[in-house]
């Protein structure tokens, strides 16, 4: 009773979000369901909103969207998931890799405080949010550069739900193609789902999404080197410095696995895998509308100029080093 209290009014504003930006996208499949709730979360944050909104949305924004990639492992093959994951992975360390020297050399260049490269990097390369949440209490970054850090990566999130579709029409990408790009350039899990669906609502199959949701979350499970990485550099400076290993990692990944083995083992019938797909989707457009509604764009520009500038130069070097993977490993 508490929980629903607490949250309800929140998750009822994503909710009619949700709806009503699906029935749009049923309508424009060019634009998407996810798309139009990130555009309604935009102009609705415009406007000031009562604090008991807050705490379902943000439920919404991490939580629901777990569920919805829990759910998507249920039309998924267990063994589709390996071959995908394992084929993505030398483009995964090469964007990785990318972000992050990017944005320690841009830091030197424009004189940004340390911290804020090393989230901005790790957030733009792993897993947005979620990246930065697990990275900042191992270097000891402040409240600020964790708010202008997460600030910039949804900045970023919201472009990438609107421009990848659009750009991979452009270039031409096939299916596999396209979900390989979202799921190794995209900086957060939302918005990589919300690319990967808004494309395949507009080309009649969930081939780019399966591929995008797989890669991006083997993509996320380089929180843990990453992060204890970064511990162990830090430790050598400060011995208190730990890590909680129960916390950084991605549990959620582990459920969407094993609704993927129920998938196959117990081989559900169409009607079921469809029916929780859909379901699946439907709490991604609710999540993307939840993050909008987060997301004061004027303000973030205002205030961020010099995180901006380095988001800015690892997503697009991001992007560029995927697509020239893709090209020399005969992806695309």
């Amino acid at each position: 009773m508490n929980f629903i209290k607490r949250n309800y009014q929140g998750l009822l504003l994503c909710l009619i979000m949700g709806i009503f930006a699906t029935l749009l996208g049923e309508n424009f499949s060019i634009i998407g369901g996810p798309v139009f709730a990130i555009l309604l979360g935009l102009i609705i944050a415009l406007f000031p909103r009562k604090d008991y909104f807050q705490s379902g949305i943000s439920f919404t924004s991490k939580k629901i969207l777990q569920y919805a990639i829990v759910l998507l492992g249920f039309g998924m093959n267990l063994f589709d998931i390996f071959k995908v994951g394992s084929q993505s992975l030398l483009i995964i360390i090469s964007t990785i890799s990318t972000s992050l020297i990017i944005s320690y050399l841009i830091s030197k260049v424009i004189k940004i405080p340390s911290n804020v490269s090393i989230l901005v990097g790790v957030g733009s390369s792993i897993c947005g949010g979620a990246a930065i949440a697990a990275t900042a209490p191992v270097i000891d970054a402040s409240d600020e550069d964790i708010a202008k850090s997460i600030s910039v990566i949804f900045l970023f999130n919201v472009i990438a739900a609107f421009l990848f579709p659009f750009l991979g029409n452009l270039l031409g990408f096939n299916d596999i193609g396209f979900g390989m790009w979202a799921g190794t350039a995209i900086n957060d899990t939302s918005s990589v789902v919300a690319a990967g669906q808004t494309w395949a609502g507009s080309h009649g199959n969930d081939i780019a999404l399966n591929y995008a949701t797989i890669v991006k979350l083997t993509r996320t499970l380089a929180i843990i080197p990453i992060t204890l990485a970064l511990a162990l550099y830090r430790s050598k400076k400060n011995a208190s410095t730990t890590v909680n290993f129960s916390k950084i990692f991605p549990w959620f990944i582990l459920f969407f696995l094993l609704a993927a083995i129920i998938s196959t083992i117990f081989n559900l019938n169409p009607y079921t895998t469809k029916s929780l797909s859909d379901l699946g989707k439907f709490f991604i457009t609710m999540a993307m509308g939840a993050i909008g509604l987060n997301t004061n764009i004027i303000k973030l520009i205002k205030t961020s100029e010099k995180p901006i500038i380095i988001g800015l130069c690892c997503w697009i070097c991001i992007a560029f080093v995927s697509l020239l993977m893709q090209h020399l490993l005969h992806i695309w």
